[in-house]
């Protein structure tokens, strides 16, 4: 993967549905928009994004995920490419150019945490995406599948494709090797109070981002 050459910096959330890495990823944006926090960091605001994207391609994504329709894994992972690299292009690094700070609800990470539990050519994943990117600070959010599926199972009536606890185990065993392949990434609890888990995460990216 390509190290970020941009002036903003590139902050990406991960975990297991459930883990609360959508929410960290939105406290995170609100608390770097702070004019105090702009001051202090001197850079040029901050940015909330996702994946999959709500473009064309992200929508045939989510389709195949809530069972609409159905494909092979090799072609799901190829929208998931596809996806990323529009969303590089048309999104997140015009922004990073600009000296904006974005802040991703998923990216790369996922693709091989979740992908290569059914192609089994992991190698043939990471290739997809090793001109992309690499961010400046990954966050894992460590939280067992059983706690995942209970936190789902509290706020939505539909389980997608990819909510099932024995998947979402090896899943997490997934992301904890990635963690150990890959730099700048950091594990964090996600288990404790979301304002203990904020706290964390925002003494990394003020050591980090200084």
């Amino acid at each position: 993967m390509i190290k970020n050459p941009y002036l903003g910096k590139f902050i990406v959330f991960e975990g297991l549905d459930g883990s609360g890495q959508s929410t960290q990823a939105a406290k995170l944006v609100d608390f770097l928009n702070l004019p105090e926090s702009k001051n202090k960091l001197g850079h040029a605001g901050a940015h909330l994004t996702k994946e999959p994207t709500s473009n064309l391609i992200g929508g045939l994504i989510r389709s195949q995920l809530s069972h609409d329709w159905k494909s092979s894994q090799e072609c799901l992972q190829l929208l998931f490419s596809a996806d990323r690299a529009h969303h590089l292009e048309k999104e997140i690094m015009p922004l990073l150019e600009r000296g904006v700070t974005v802040s991703s609800d998923r990216y790369f990470f996922s693709t091989i945490a979740y992908g290569s539990l059914d192609i089994k050519d992991r190698d043939w994943l990471v290739g997809l995406n090793k001109n992309f990117l690499l961010p400046d600070i990954t966050f894992f959010l460590r939280v067992s599948a059983k706690v995942c599926l209970e936190r789902i199972n509290r706020s939505r009536f539909e389980v997608s494709l990819f909510e099932r606890e024995d998947f979402l185990t090896k899943v997490c065993d997934n992301f904890e090797r990635l963690a150990k392949e890959f730099e700048n990434i950091y594990v964090i609890n996600g288990e404790r109070p979301i304002d203990k888990i904020h706290q964390e995460i925002i003494e990394i990216v003020n050591n980090k981002l200084r």
